[in-house]
């Protein structure tokens, strides 16, 4: 087959551009708007409280900056204050918590938390690491092996 140049189709390459991107749900914002409705009149009761107003804007901060963003490069975890580039070299793996939230562990064992990624989210990292990062689950898993197959218990 050809295209419109008149090329040969090539195989396709991997997608050089592939991330996934985990954040706060964009629904949470209609929370702020809420307690910035009942913050209204606690913040006009007396002089200076309209500080109270910060609250629902730091959330809103918050809400809208915190992210981790997985490429092909590695993971770029940004909070409320700090952006952070960790490349796959640099991790030595994830860990879980008990609330299903995952920490990556740096070579050094210091652990560092990615903003809202869970352990549903494995497979997803899995698959844009390229296979740097096993998939725990086994969803990634080629044909005719079997999920769990030679992991053991690694995240």
């Amino acid at each position: 087959m050809t295209d419109e140049a008149g090329n040969a189709d090539e195989p396709q390459q991997p997608d050089e551009s592939r991330r996934a991107v985990f954040r706060v749900p964009g629904i949470a914002l209609l929370a702020v708007i809420i307690l910035l409705f009942c913050v209204t009149p606690a913040a006009f009761a007396l002089p200076g409280l309209q500080a109270l107003y910060l609250v629902p804007l730091g959330l809103t901060v918050w809400i809208i900056r915190t992210r981790t963003v997985a490429t092909r490069e590695g993971l770029t975890v940004r909070t409320m204050f700090r952006t952070r580039h960790l490349p796959w070299t640099a991790l030595k793996g994830l860990a879980l918590t008990e609330r299903s939230k995952v920490r990556a562990v740096l070579a050094d064992d210091s652990r560092i938390a990615l903003p809202a990624v869970r352990t549903r989210h494995l497979p997803v990292l899995a698959l844009v690491s390229e296979g740097r990062l096993p998939d725990p689950s086994g969803v990634l898993a080629e044909e005719g092996e079997q999920p769990g197959e030679g992991e053991g218990d690694q995240a």
